[in-house]
C-alpha cells in the first residue's frame, strides 16, 4: 500500500472511531449520584438497592426516550467539600445529565449551591433541611423526601394531644437537627402557646456522649422530649435512657425513629409508646407498595427499608422527568419537574411548582417493643399534598425571593 493510501485509510479509521464514540455514549443517560455511603450505611445500603431495582425495571421496559439509564455513584465522605468535588467530577468528566442523591443536609446544601452556580439539575433524595426547598432554595434543585417542617407539622398534632407543657429537645448539632428543632418549636408554640422548652441538648453528629446528655435531660425534669437523633447516636441515647429510667414517665416524640434502619438495631431495647415517623413496611397493603415489596424481596431476599423506597422513588422520578422533558437539557428538566407526577411505593406524588418539594408523605404512629423487636403500631400515612403540612404559598414565595 502506498503512503498516500495508508494515510487516507488511517484518517478514515480515526474519523469512524470518533463518530462511533458519541453514538455509543448517546445510548445511555447518565445520572450522577452522590452520597455518604461509608458514613451512613444503615440507610444507604438499602437505598442503593432501591436505586438498582428502579434502574433494572426502567431499562427492562425500554429505558427512557429509547435510551438506557445508568447511575454513576460517588461517596462524599459525609463532607460538603468532597460533595462539591465529586459533583464537579461527575459533571465535567462523566458528563452526567443530572445530579441526584445526598443524605446529610449539609452535603445536600453544598451540592444544591453547586447546582445553582453551575446551572446543573439536582434531585435531592434525602437531605431534610428546609433550606433545600424554601429559604435558600434555587431554580435547579428539587427534593423528594418530606423535609423537617413537613415532618414536624405531622408530629405536632399528636404532641399537642399529650398536653405536656415542659419540653426538652435533643438533636445532632448540624443543619438537619437545627432545622428540625426550629420547625418543631415554631409549630408547637403556634398550636400550644403555653409550651415551654426547658432543656436543649445539641450533640456532635456521630459522637454523642449519651450519659451526659441523658443526665442533663433528666436534671431538667421535662414532661416530654422531642428527639431528632438517628443511627448510632439514637441507639446510644435509647440504651442510656433506658438504663437511667429517663423514658419511664416522660413522653417522647421522635423524628425518623420508626424507620427500620434505626428501629431494627435497637432490638429488645426498642422503646414503647414513642410518637414517631417511620416506615411500617410489614403492614402497608396498598397495591403500589405490595408490587414494590414483591419485586424488592424477589431481587434481594430481604425486606425493604425506608432508604429502599427513597432510592427507588428518586430514580423513578428522574426517569419520569427526563421522559416528560424529552431531553436531558437542564432548562427543559427544570420545566418538566414543575408539577411532575410520579408513581411511587407510597402512591402518586407530585413535585410542587412553587417550591420544588415533592408531596411524598410520611407514616406517623407509635413505637412498640414486640417480641424483642421494635415496630410501628397505630400508624397512619399523612399525605404531603395536604396544605396543613406546608407553609402558605405567600411564605414560600417570600422565602424563595432570590430564586
Amino acid at each position: 500500500m502506498n503512503p498516500l493510501r495508508l494515510a487516507f485509510s488511517a484518517a478514515a479509521l480515526a474519523s469512524l472511531a470518533t463518530a462511533l464514540v458519541p453514538a455509543y455514549a448517546q445510548e445511555t443517560i447518565k445520572i450522577g449520584e452522590i452520597n455518604s455511603y461509608k458514613a451512613q450505611p444503615a440507610f444507604l445500603d438499602p437505598y442503593k438497592k432501591g436505586m438498582d431495582l428502579a434502574v433494572e425495571e426502567i431499562n427492562a421496559a425500554g429505558g427512557v426516550n429509547g435510551k438506557k439509564i445508568e447511575v454513576i455513584s460517588r461517596d462524599d465522605n459525609a463532607n460538603p467539600g468532597d460533595a462539591v468535588r465529586v459533583a464537579e467530577e461527575l459533571v465535567s468528566r462523566e458528563k452526567v445529565a443530572m445530579l441526584a442523591g445526598t443524605f446529610l443536609s449539609n452535603t445536600g446544601l453544598a451540592v444544591a449551591d453547586y447546582a445553582k452556580q453551575n446551572k446543573v439539575f439536582f434531585l435531592a433524595g434525602e437531605p431534610l433541611t428546609d433550606k433545600i426547598t424554601w429559604e435558600g432554595g434555587n431554580a435547579y434543585t428539587f427534593r423528594l423526601r418530606p423535609g423537617t417542617y413537613m415532618q414536624a407539622a405531622m408530629l405536632v398534632p399528636e404532641a399537642v394531644k399529650l398536653k405536656k407543657k415542659r419540653w426538652a429537645v435533643v438533636y445532632p448539632n448540624y443543619e438537619y437537627g437545627q432545622s428540625a428543632v426550629a420547625a418543631f418549636k415554631t409549630l408547637m408554640k403556634q398550636a400550644q402557646p403555653d409550651v415551654e422548652f426547658v432543656a436543649e441538648q445539641a450533640t456532635p453528629l456521630g459522637k454523642i456522649d449519651a450519659g451526659s446528655v441523658v443526665q442533663a435531660l433528666a436534671d431538667a425534669k421535662p414532661d416530654a422530649i422531642f428527639n431528632v437523633l438517628f443511627a448510632a447516636d439514637l441507639s446510644k441515647f435509647v440504651r442510656e435512657g433506658n438504663t437511667r429510667g429517663l423514658f419511664k414517665d416522660t413522653a417522647v416524640v421522635s423524628v425518623l425513629t420508626g424507620e427500620p434502619e434505626y428501629m431494627d438495631p435497637l432490638k429488645d431495647e426498642a422503646p414503647n409508646g414513642w410518637i414517631v415517623t417511620g416506615y411500617p413496611w410489614y403492614g402497608i397493603t396498598t397495591p403500589a407498595h405490595q408490587a414494590f415489596m414483591k419485586a424488592y424481596q424477589a431481587k434481594y431476599n430481604d425486606y425493604p427499608r425506608l432508604g429502599s423506597v427513597v432510592g427507588y422513588s428518586m430514580i423513578k422520578s428522574a426517569a419520569a422527568g427526563i421522559a416528560k422533558a424529552g431531553s436531558t437539557d437542564t432548562d427543559k428538566l427544570v420545566t418538566a419537574f414543575k408539577g411532575l407526577p410520579v408513581d411511587t411505593p407510597f402512591g402518586k406524588i407530585m413535585y410542587r411548582p412553587e417550591d420544588h418539594q415533592s408531596t411524598m408523605g410520611a407514616f406517623v404512629g407509635r413505637s412498640k417493643n414486640e417480641g424483642g423487636k421494635g415496630v410501628m403500631v397505630d400508624y397512619v400515612y399523612l399525605d404531603g399534598a395536604d396544605p396543613k403540612y406546608q407553609p402558605t404559598a405567600a411564605e414560600i414565595k417570600k422565602s424563595r425571593a432570590a430564586d
